[in-house]
């Protein structure tokens, strides 16, 4: 007896449903040979022993769809998963007329993702719930004309409407066996029976009401792109075309009077990968050179992540987030006098090249405690008023311990400074001192510290401290704690 070849076997995927194993999808041997989604592997192993059953794997199934989804964003920004996980939405209003109208765009999405190797069905119409009709359960190319939704879903079966197995049962244990019929029957009773869903399907799939499509990225107000019939994967390539780009965004940026905050380089590879860098800026900023810059840092930085592959066809600029551009008037040279736009650049390139947290800065916090009055943050979403703020500042140590620690002090007088204190097991004598600072309790807050007094102390070796004590003398039993909480240069 001859074995039969690997390739001739039908091929099921199978998935664990109601604790028996069933045939989640088939290929078309499979069905041919009287297989169906839903019918358990012991039944489908009987009728073909030969039967080759693969294990379903959701999580490779989701990257995969989700890769397709990358790629997709080509043509259009409004890409959607579709609610069974096997299947995209794409909103092309206002992208068609770039690849020659609709129906060329879909045959070349057709065209390039078969090339791929895999085996697709389209359905274009003007509501989510016609094309999904159309491209599961109409002729190919499934295309639905605007307005023809109707007199195209009268022949489809009712599952054509995304309802639920047990809703179909339902209407064709009624005796409704297709969408026409469902059309003509009286809605009232329907509703009464199998819900308003199944009216908000039938709503949706004609148009009558709206159905909008959720993104699975955000949608970016402002970008260009570039296609090319030559692919590119050089760093230099990118990067000439990267300023090109950005040369022409400055001009856009310039009529709404913004700087970007936030910019993105798409990089669409042929086979269909897809690569995001993207860049943050302390400052609107939208000069080409500084741009590209930026991005020379981040490049170099994936420069070994970055896989071309048989190049990138397709390059876009985009920018998620912007703000209002403040143009300064420039002196006679044409050159603009600000003390932190330069400061401002090298922190963005250092940013772009080390990450974002590289350079952090301190910002001001609405607290009187030295320990909570600052908090460090990164330099680009600092507020640009503090990140050179010149305003006096009270005597601050250049270290500040995380926790102040507990020290024995002893002071000649009870309100004065102390002439010598004990920290951590060491005998410190006091030679100078400054003080006091009064730092009372935040008053808002429901459980506010007592108020400190803070005291600048020098040792006979020099050594500069910072030491408050908290609490005061003569209040109860308690007498007051001192704590040491930094350290001067």
């Amino acid at each position: 007896m001859n074995a039969v070849p690997a390739e001739a076997l039908p091929l099921v995927i199978s998935e664990r449903q109601n604790n028996a194993q069933r045939i989640l999808a088939l290929d078309e041997k499979a069905q041919a040979a009287g297989l169906s989604r839903g019918m358990g592997i012991a039944d489908a192993r009987a009728m073909h022993p030969s039967l080759e059953v693969i294990e379903a794997d959701r999580p490779a199934d989701q990257r995969l769809l989700e890769g397709l989804a990358d790629w997709c964003d080509r043509y259009t920004p409004l890409v959607a998963l579709g609610d069974e996980g096997d299947g995209l939405f794409l909103d092309i209003s206002g992208c068609a007329h770039l690849f020659g109208g609709e129906s060329r765009m879909l045959e070349e999405i057709v065209e390039r993702l078969l090339q791929q190797g895999f085996d697709i069905r389209t359905g274009l119409a003007s509501t989510p719930g016609a094309a999904w009709a159309a491209a599961r359960f109409s002729p190919p190319p499934g295309e639905i004309a605007d307005g023809c939704e109707a007199e195209a879903l009268d022949p489809l079966p009712l599952a054509a409407l995304r309802l639920d197995e047990k809703t179909v049962a339902g209407l064709e244990s009624v005796g409704l066996g297709n969408i026409a019929a469902l059309l003509d029957a009286p809605r009232a009773p329907l509703v009464r029976r199998f819900g308003r869903h199944l009216a908000t399907r039938i709503d949706q799939a004609l148009g009558n009401i709206e159905e909008a499509i959720s993104p699975r990225l955000p949608v970016s107000p402002l970008s260009v792109e570039r296609h090319l019939s030559d692919p590119i994967g050089t760093l230099e390539e990118i990067e000439s075309l990267l300023r090109m780009l950005a040369t022409t965004l400055k001009e856009d940026l310039e009529q709404r009077d913004q700087g970007a905050r936030q910019l993105q380089l798409a990089l669409f590879r042929v086979d269909g990968a897809v690569s995001r860098i993207s860049i943050g800026t302390s400052r609107p900023l939208r000069d080409p050179v500084a741009i590209t810059r930026l991005f020379h840092e981040k490049l170099a930085r994936l420069e070994e992540s970055l896989d071309p592959g048989y190049g990138f066809d397709l390059v876009r600029l985009a920018v998620p987030a912007s703000a209002p551009f403040d143009a300064r008037q420039g002196d006679l040279a044409g050159q603009q006098e600000d003390e932190g736009e330069g400061l401002a650049l090298l922190a963005d390139r250092i940013s772009a090249r080390l990450g974002s947290s590289a350079i952090l800065i301190p910002q001001k916090q609405m607290s009187h405690q030295p320990e909570r009055a600052v908090a460090l943050t990164r330099f680009a979403q600092a507020k640009p008023d503090q990140r050179f703020s010149q305003e006096p500042s009270p005597i601050r140590p250049i270290r500040l311990l995380t926790r102040p620690e507990p020290v024995e002090a002893a002071a000649e007088i009870p309100e004065g400074p102390p002439f010598s204190f004990r920290w951590r097991r060491a005998l410190f004598r006091v030679a100078r001192a400054e003080g006091p600072e009064r730092i009372a309790g935040e008053w808002w807050r429901t459980s506010a510290p007592p108020a400190r007094d803070y005291f600048r102390v020098e040792d006979t070796e020099g050594r500069r401290y910072w030491l408050y004590r908290e609490g005061f003398y003569g209040e109860g039993e308690n007498h007051p704690r001192w704590f040491m909480h930094g350290f001067f240069p």
